[in-house]
């Protein structure tokens, strides 16, 4: 079984410009604690969820999750930097936006979630003036922030940090040497931490262990969170509509920043599975298009394409796959699912958050009732919680 901190490589060579490196980002980070720079505070609940690490953590399921949690009660604005996009400034989505105009994972997320605002800015105060002040989107809720641990100029409500099981910050280093964007002790601005990506058969022993290794303080909470799959879908609609990977030879094809932990879980679900890995925010050229064709070519039958939903974003309208490939490209959506019984506890801390901070949405209005109508709490109202003010 794979442990905690497995996929992390550190190249000491580097350990030198890391610490310059470390020098700049400290400096950054006391002139906002000594309010040089200024962070602002919004009249709306704001909830942030970034890493302190480069690469994938699972910012976007998680994300998603508090959108599925929140849809159906209040007006959620989701807002991105909109990474490798080709458009400027603020640009609010539409079920129409192309995907270059906006970036892959906001797309992503606007396809599956059309009654929501997904919107772009790379200053993430201006994007908040436009979502909270234009006409169209003035009666948003909530506005959840993908990526923006280091964005500091916002201050949230509540501030999640994601941290990778397989790169945990505790065992990493600062850039370049490792993946670490700012020093491990970033981490005490989080009201809540989520070990993303664990096994799904951690022992009772190794959450304790984890627990004690991250070493926070009693302001902070922490949840431990595992990926489950939902059922492949096809890409294209020559691909049948149901797939069966059992007895199936897989080429995964990614472009993320970690690509392990799916290959992991779907070896044991199929044959074989034959990794096409590309960097994260991979934009496929006609020489990536030719490659996969000759590799989905040379494999033997039953065989079928799988990728992951960011990834799909940026083949679905890609020209040159071949027949075969088209009738075999599937994307195989994640979800994350808390561990330890931790699922309700989490989902109350957030509703009671966006419940006492929200200006207009009907959780306001339902304050002091007993009977919660959404689908996501059970049992008791949840009740009065209250974060530090980072």
């Amino acid at each position: 079984m794979r442990t905690e901190g497995d996929l992390i490589r550190i190249n000491d060579w580097l350990l030198p410009l890391s610490w310059l490196y470390g020098l700049g980002v400290g400096l950054r980070n006391r002139l906002f604690d000594l309010g040089l720079l200024r962070q602002r505070a919004f009249d709306i609940p704001v909830i942030s969820v970034g890493n302190i690490t480069v690469g994938g953590s699972g910012k976007t399921p998680h994300v998603e999750y508090l959108v599925r949690l929140l849809k159906d009660v209040v007006r959620v604005g989701v807002l991105s930097r909109g990474y490798k996009r080709k458009s400027r400034g603020y640009v609010l989505a539409s079920p129409d936006t192309p995907m270059p105009d906006i970036g892959d994972e906001p797309y992503q997320m606007k396809q599956k979630f059309p009654g929501i605002y997904v919107a772009v800015d790379r200053s993430r105060c201006e994007g908040i003036d436009r979502l909270t002040g234009d006409e169209a989107t003035r009666d948003v809720d909530v506005i959840l922030l993908d990526d923006a641990f280091q964005h500091r100029y916002v201050k949230p409500g509540i501030n999640i940090l994601l941290v990778d099981y397989h790169r945990l910050i505790i065992y990493d280093r600062l850039l370049p040497a490792g993946h670490l964007r700012e020093p491990m002790r970033g981490k005490n601005r989080a009201d809540i931490v989520i070990v993303t990506k664990c096994p799904k058969d951690l022992k009772p022993m190794e959450f304790r262990v984890l627990t004690k290794a991250m070493d926070l303080y009693p302001y902070q909470e922490l949840f431990f969170t595992c990926i489950d799959y939902d059922e492949p879908r096809p890409v294209h609609a020559e691909a049948p509509p149901r797939l069966e990977l059992a007895g199936k030879h897989v080429l995964l094809l990614t472009g993320i920043a970690s690509p392990e932990q799916m290959h992991n879980d779907l070896r044991p679900r199929c044959r074989s599975v034959v990794p096409m890995a590309f960097g994260d925010h991979h934009l496929f050229s006609r020489r990536d298009v030719e490659r996969l064709n000759a590799a989905f070519a040379a494999m033997p039958s039953p065989k079928v394409v799988v990728t992951t939903e960011k990834d799909s974003a940026r083949l679905a309208g890609l020209d040159g796959l071949s027949p075969e490939v088209r009738a075999g490209l599937y994307v195989l959506p994640i979800r994350v699912r808390f561990m330890l019984g931790q699922e309700e506890y989490f989902n109350n801390k957030i509703i009671s958050y966006v419940r006492k901070n929200s200006r207009n949405s009907i959780l306001v209005k339902r304050k002091d009732d007993d009977k919660p109508q959404d689908g996501h709490r059970t049992g008791n109202r949840p009740g009065t919680i209250s974060f530090r003010d980072n």
